[in-house]
C-alpha cells in the first residue's frame, strides 16, 4: 500500500471510529467532554495504527533471520571467493541491509574483471552502490516518525482548547446570574475541561513515548548498516589487495 493512501485511509477511518466512540460508547461523563473528545480519541487510534507499521516495518527491514548469523554467512561466502553465495544469501535474508550488501556485492562483481577499473576505482563502485542503496533504504526506516510526533503535538493543543472551552463554559456559567450559580452548568464546563486535558496528555505521552522508542530503534539499525557497510568495504579492499597487490 502507497504511504499517502495509508495516512489517508487511517485519518478518515480514525476520525470516523473516534466520533462515533464519542457518540455512542463513551460513558455520560466522558462524553460530556464534547465532540473533541471524539478527535482526541481519533489521535489515539492514528496514532496506535502508526505504531503497528512501524513494528512491522522494522521487523521486515531486518529480514528473515538474525542480522547476526546473515551476515556471517556473506562474510564467510566473500572470504572465499563465492560472491553469487553472497548475493543469493541477501536474496534470502531481504530486508532494509541485505538490499544495501546485495548493492554494494553485486556491483563488485560486476567491476571485479573489467580492466577499465583499477583496484581503487573497484572499491570506489562498490561503495558508491552500497551508499546509494542505503539512501534509498534509511528514508523507508524513518517513516511515519514525524507523523507521530506531529500527532502528540497536534494532541496537546487539541486537549488545551478542548480545556479552554470548557472553561469559557464555566465561567459562562456565573455570568449574569445574579450571584445564582448554575450548577449543573458548572459542573459540565469543569467536566468538558478536565476530560479533554486528560485526552491530551495521554496521546502527548502515548506518542511522544513511541516516537522515541522507534528513532532509538532505527538509529540502532542504521548503526549495525554502517558497520556491515564498512566490513563488506574492507572485505572488498582486502580482495583487490589480494588479487592485485
Amino acid at each position: 500500500m502507497k504511504q499517502s493512501v495509508f495516512v489517508t485511509l487511517n485519518l478518515l477511518i480514525s476520525l470516523g471510529v473516534g466520533l462515533w466512540i464519542w457518540a455512542t460508547m463513551l460513558p455520560e461523563y466522558l462524553h460530556q467532554g464534547g465532540p473533541l473528545v471524539g478527535v482526541l480519541i481519533a489521535l489515539s487510534i492514528m496514532t496506535t495504527m502508526f505504531v503497528f507499521e512501524r513494528i512491522i516495518s522494522l521487523r521486515r527491514a531486518r529480514g528473515k533471520k538474525s542480522v547476526q548469523s546473515f551476515f556471517k554467512n556473506v562474510v564467510d561466502s566473500m572470504r572465499s571467493g563465492d560472491y553469487d553465495g553472497a548475493i543469493a544469501a541477501c536474496d534470502r535474508q531481504r530486508g532494509s541491509l541485505a538490499n544495501i550488501i546485495r548493492a554494494g556485492i553485486e556491483r563488485y562483481k560486476q567491476v571485479k574483471g573489467d580492466e577499465n577499473y583499477n583496484s581503487e576505482k573497484r572499491v570506489a563502485e562498490t561503495q558508491r552502490a552500497i551508499e546509494e542503496a542505503n539512501a534509498l533504504e534509511v528514508p523507508l526506516l524513518e517513516r511515519n516518525l514525524i507523523a507521530l510526533s506531529t500527532i502528540a503535538s497536534i494532541a496537546t493543543m487539541t486537549g488545551l482548547l478542548g480545556t479552554t472551552i470548557g472553561m469559557i463554559r464555566a465561567f459562562a456559567a456565573t455570568a449574569g446570574t445574579g450571584g445564582v450559580i448554575d450548577a449543573e452548568s458548572l459542573a459540565v464546563g469543569i467536566a468538558e475541561a478536565l476530560v479533554n486535558t486528560a485526552g491530551g496528555l495521554f496521546n502527548a505521552i502515548f506518542g511522544i513515548i513511541m516516537y522515541n522508542v522507534f528513532v532509538n530503534k532505527v538509529d540502532s539499525f542504521n548503526y549495525t548498516i554502517d558497520e556491515a557497510s564498512y566490513e563488506i568495504v574492507q572485505l572488498v579492499k582486502s580482495n583487490e589487495a589480494t588479487t592485485h597487490g
